[in-house]
């Protein structure tokens, strides 16, 4: 069974972590959009520490048979996992354009020497 201690310093933890992700949304330091992984791995650690049940139920599922507490940490850890994974594809798809758009405007310089230089002649 989990601890009683454990159980109310992970529920802490979660509430702080959604409290955190609230703030940052309502400050525009973080796009809705990008806090969507965030708001689901802090609901998921929140029922799974406050349901001690469940979370023991989780527990045995996976063969967790010594420190159920294990599986919160690792559940947090495959949410980290994946709000990485989701960045790492945002940069990409950034770093992308930010390719192009760099191409587009060396392309508009040179248009623009070409307009300049035909005109002073």
């Amino acid at each position: 069974m989990t601890p009683l201690k454990i159980t109310i310093a992970a529920t802490i933890v979660s509430l702080l972590l959604l409290a955190g992700v609230f703030e940052l949304i309502r400050s525009r330091r973080l796009r809705e959009r990008y806090a969507l992984l965030w708001l689901a791995t802090g609901l998921v650690l929140l029922v799974l520490s406050a349901w001690r049940g469940g979370l023991n139920t989780i527990a045995s599922w996976v063969g967790v048979r010594g420190y159920p507490p294990a599986v919160l940490f690792a559940v947090g850890l495959l949410f980290v996992i994946l709000v990485l994974l989701h960045y790492s594809t945002v940069i990409s798809r950034l770093t992308d354009q930010n390719a192009t758009l760099a191409q587009r405007v060396a392309l508009i310089e040179s248009e623009l020497r070409e307009r300049r230089s035909s005109t002073r002649d």
